[in-house]
């Protein structure tokens, strides 16, 4: 039995490759990929998930020791920690972008930090495929940002890469371990790469499709940039779909752009093509804008052309009581209780009634 057991342990360490089984993760290292989409950005992180494994206090300022070291492995070099464990920690980004400040250029990079207990410096690099750091040289470092670390209060066991506080053009990433973040914020030249994506797609089958058009005529407008195009947009889109939207949207260009007599033309026709939902939406536009009077006209309009239907006494009640005819406004709500779809929209006249005669007004 003994010399059973002793050759079969000679066996084992003889052909390792063979002996090796699947198993999880005991303590080591683990592959991990985190990406998420920046405006129209993809920023992923490719890297090596260690464990504390018993070392909590121990991580920072050992571990991972501080500034650069000659690791005794390599190129015999001083080098900064890996940011991760095993193979080099990959991060890559789609476009351009900045980063605390600094613009890095659209690719893939090799992710190192110098750490320090009061900052740290994130270097990245060209070397995209070499194990660790251990080859590092400072010949290939594209850029380097200087953060500084944040502690946290609980015990992260694993290195993790985290996005967060986004908005639609940046966000922060942070490298949370142990008990220890190092976050650095990754800015997106957005309405740049917005312009070019559309430029590119309005260039294809998207270019004959009016509503491709409306949607680009109104970033332009919104932007208040290239205005001349976003009138060529809108006009386009007009010729085939002419609808309140797309008119009342070309009256707003053209005022951008100082053509008042056009806009005001565009405007009539606009609201001659407009429902009833239509013209009270832009009448509550109108009356957030506080251009109380012409809500009024166009609450008015309404009436006219739908004397008996609730949205437009109620549209007539908001206007009145936005202008100081808190006599009209109450009479146009008692119009609108009697033809109100349900109990929650006469609950509503009944309230904004009884506001107006205590002499309250009535909100917007």
């Amino acid at each position: 039995m003994k010399v059973f057991v002793t050759a079969s342990l000679f066996v084992f360490a003889a052909f390792p490759a063979f002996a090796q089984l699947t198993t999880p993760a005991d303590g080591t290292s683990v592959r991990a990929r985190v990406s998420e989409r920046v405006g129209l950005t993809d920023i992923s992180i490719d890297y090596g998930r260690p464990a504390v494994k018993g070392r909590d206090g121990k991580i920072w300022g050992e571990v991972v020791y501080s500034g650069f070291k000659n690791q005794g492995f390599g190129n015999g070099k001083d080098s900064p920690w890996r940011a991760g464990a095993n193979e080099n920690t990959v991060i890559e980004f789609s476009t351009d972008v900045t980063i605390e400040g600094k613009t890095l250029k659209a690719g893939k990079y090799g992710f190192f930090v110098a750490y320090g207990a009061d900052e740290c410096t994130l270097i990245f690099s060209t070397a995209t495929s070499s194990w660790g750091s251990y080859f590092y040289d400072p010949a290939e470092d594209v850029m380097r940002v200087k953060v500084k670390p944040v502690s946290i209060p609980y015990l992260k066991e694993r290195l993790t890469y985290e996005f967060s506080d986004e908005t639609d053009s940046t966000a922060t990433v942070t490298l949370f371990w142990e008990r220890k973040g190092i976050p650095f914020r990754v800015s997106t030249a957005l309405h740049s790469l917005q312009m070019a994506s559309f430029d590119r797609e309005l260039r294809g089958e998207r270019g004959f499709d009016p509503h491709a058009l409306v949607q680009v005529a109104s970033y332009l407008q919104e932007h208040n940039t290239r205005m001349d195009d976003a009138l060529g947009y809108v006009t386009r889109a007009s010729a085939s779909m002419p609808t309140f939207g797309v008119l009342s949207l070309k009256a707003d260009i053209l005022r951008k752009m100082h053509k008042e007599q056009e806009a005001d033309s565009t405007m009539k026709v606009a609201l001659e093509r407009a429902s009833l939902r239509e013209l009270h939406n832009y009448g509550r536009t109108l009356l957030r804008e506080e251009k109380n009077a012409e809500a009024l006209e166009i609450f008015r309009l309404n009436y006219d052309r739908h004397p008996h239907a609730y949205t437009a006494c109620v549209g007539m009640m908001r206007g009145c009581a936005a202008n100081g005819k808190s006599k009209d406004a109450i009479k146009y709500g008692k119009k609108a209780l009697p033809v109100a779809p349900d109990d929650a929209n006469r609950k509503y006249v009944e309230d904004a009634i009884a506001s107006l005669k205590a002499g309250k007004g009535l909100g917007q």
